[in-house]
Formats: structure tokens, C-alpha cells, sequence
């Protein structure tokens, strides 16, 4: 009995390890690169061998951990909120065409007004509100808005193979941060029921807030001004204000990204691991890069071909797209 509960064990234990810590990857260069890396980072000895406290990985979220077509959900939410806002405050809108056409969801006429005008309408839609109630909004939308084309709700819109890398990750301890160009706090509101990340490992652009104190509340509330715009340059900036840690895992899919993939590949005597999503597949999501006005891919994917960075091909390199198509397969 002993030697058959024995054999069973080790059976048991080779089966886990064995088993596929990313099944919704092909088999291919991308999937292999990774777990390469991970393989030699937690191994005492090898020469690519990294400290369990130096194992950061960060990740944008637009378009690498969820969808961003046809347009940022964040916006769709902003959008929603100033049309609900209008009704009750039709003067909001006096002179401010952007502000108008988003409370008419114009989302083409919101996104042509360029970077100020999408800024007019974050900041028409979520200042005024404290933080609490500003999260408590997100969560009543993301609860009931659907998305134009999956009809899914948007925070199912992720994608499943990028859930099994932050499992993967996690359990050969790394500690996995969001690294966005959208609202930090907006992305808090799901990251840790989505994703896994708990709101502190959130980071992202933000608009100004002040502390306000009375008898019975002590609240921070939004202003209508940015504080921080996190992207490009400024996610570099932002890692090494937050984190305080080198990243050694990077993974992003736009130009946006481009600068927090440069920050993780040159990491002076132990190059990081820079993890780029193309997206290929105009089937199964959408297929656009180079002139994209949402996830323009342009310069990132030119230095990730001369640098060696892994390039992740949407359409051969991953067998399943999003997490709730799974039931369906």
C-alpha cells in the first residue's frame, strides 16, 4: 500500500510538472521564449537567475491585457457618463463641441477632437465625484454596458492567454503590475477580480484630486486637471516612481509601450524579457498596427525586429483569444 501511494505521488507530481502552465499558446517561438526565460530566471545557478524581490513584470492593459478596438473602454464609459449628465445639466455642454458630441455618442466626433478633447471629456465625466463614488460608478457601468461588437461585458473582454501568463508568472513569484495610459483608478476598480492585481500594483494616468474634510467624511475628490499622463516616456518615469524596482518582464502592444519595453530590454549586465502583442488576427479580434489611431504599432515593432524582443503573432501564436470564449470551445 505504502509503495502504491508512493508511485502515485511521484506519478502525480510528474504530471504537475509536466503540465502546460500556457495551453492557450501555440507551440511556437513566443510561447517557448517564455518559459525559457522563466525556466532560467528561478533557477539558483544559472547565470540568468533573478532574486525572487528583483522578479518584476509589468504589463499595459489597453490592447495587451484586454481589447482596445474599436475604441479605449474607458472612453466608452466617459462617453456614457456625460450623456447621462447632460440630461440633468444641458448647459455642460455651451461651447464645447467635443462635450457635445460625446453626450450624443459620437465616439468618431470624440476621437477626431485629438488628445485635448478626449482629455475635455475625461474630465467633464469623471471629476466632481469622490474616489469612492467615482469607483462605485465604474463598477455599476461595467456591470451593465456591453461592448458594440462581442455584446460580452467589456471587463470579459480579456485576453486568456495573458491571464495564464500572470498565473504563470505569479507562481514562479513575480509580482505582476499594470502599467496603462488609462485611469489608474478606473483600472483598479476590476484589476484585482480580472487580472489577479491587487490596486496598489495599478499604475496610470490620473487626473488631480484634492482631500476634503468635514464633520462625518474625510475624501479625496477629482478636479478637472491631469496629473499624469502614463505613457510613452512617462511609464519609465512612472515604474521607478511607484515600483522603485527595474522591471525584468515587459510586455505592451502599442508605441505607447515603447519606451517601458526599451526601459526592461536595457537593463545593463541582465537584459529583461520585452513581450510584444501584434495584432494579426481580424478574425478572431482585429488586425492593425502601423496608422492605428487606437494602438498605433510603428516604431516599437521596427526595434523589437532588430533588438531580438518576442514578438507575439495574435493569429498563429494563440489558439484561444478571449477568456469567455473557453465555455464556448
Amino acid at each position: 500500500m505504502r509503495l502504491a501511494i508512493l508511485i502515485f505521488a511521484f506519478a502525480f507530481s510528474m504530471g504537475a510538472a509536466l503540465a502546460d502552465p500556457l495551453p492557450s499558446w501555440r507551440d511556437g517561438e513566443a510561447k517557448s521564449n517564455i518559459l525559457s526565460f522563466v525556466r532560467e530566471a528561478v533557477q539558483p545557478g544559472n547565470p540568468a537567475y533573478i532574486v525572487p524581490a528583483e522578479r518584476i513584470a509589468v504589463f499595459d492593459n489597453d490592447g495587451t491585457l484586454w481589447a482596445e478596438q474599436p475604441f479605449y473602454f474607458q472612453l466608452a464609459y466617459a462617453i456614457d457618463r456625460v450623456g447621462e449628465m447632460a440630461k440633468n445639466n444641458p448647459d455642460m455642454l455651451a461651447q464645447n463641441p467635443v462635450l457635445e458630441a460625446a453626450a450624443e455618442g459620437d465616439m468618431q466626433g470624440v476621437l477626431a477632437s485629438g488628445h485635448d478633447g478626449l482629455l475635455d471629456v475625461i474630465a467633464a465625466s469623471h471629476s466632481g465625484m469622490t474616489t469612492g463614488d467615482f469607483k462605485q460608478s465604474v463598477g455599476e457601468w461595467l456591470a451593465s454596458a456591453r461592448h458594440p461588437t462581442s455584446g460580452q461585458r467589456y471587463h470579459q473582454m480579456v485576453y486568456q492567454p495573458m491571464i495564464e501568463l500572470l498565473v504563470y508568472l505569479r507562481d514562479n513569484d513575480f509580482k505582476t503590475y499594470i502599467v496603462s495610459g488609462g485611469g489608474i483608478d478606473f483600472i483598479r476598480v476590476f484589476s484585482e477580480q480580472v487580472y489577479g492585481i491587487p490596486p496598489e500594483q495599478v499604475i496610470g494616468s490620473s487626473i488631480r484630486s484634492e482631500f476634503q474634510v468635514t464633520e462625518t467624511t474625510a475624501e479625496t475628490v477629482k478636479l478637472p486637471e491631469l496629473f499624469f499622463y502614463d505613457d510613452k516616456a512617462g511609464k519609465p518615469v512612472a515604474i521607478n516612481h511607484h515600483i522603485g524596482r527595474r522591471p525584468v518582464f515587459a510586455g505592451g502592444n502599442s508605441d505607447g509601450d515603447h519606451q517601458m519595453l526599451q526601459y526592461t530590454d536595457r537593463g545593463g549586465d541582465r537584459p529583461g524579457f520585452a513581450l510584444l502583442i501584434h495584432h494579426t488576427d481580424a478574425e478572431r479580434e482585429w488586425a492593425y498596427d502601423k496608422g492605428s489611431t487606437i494602438g498605433g504599432l510603428d516604431n516599437a515593432l521596427t526595434e523589437a525586429r532588430e533588438r531580438g524582443w518576442t514578438v507575439v503573432d495574435m493569429k498563429n501564436d494563440w489558439r484561444t483569444v478571449f477568456s469567455f470564449q473557453l465555455g464556448a470551445q
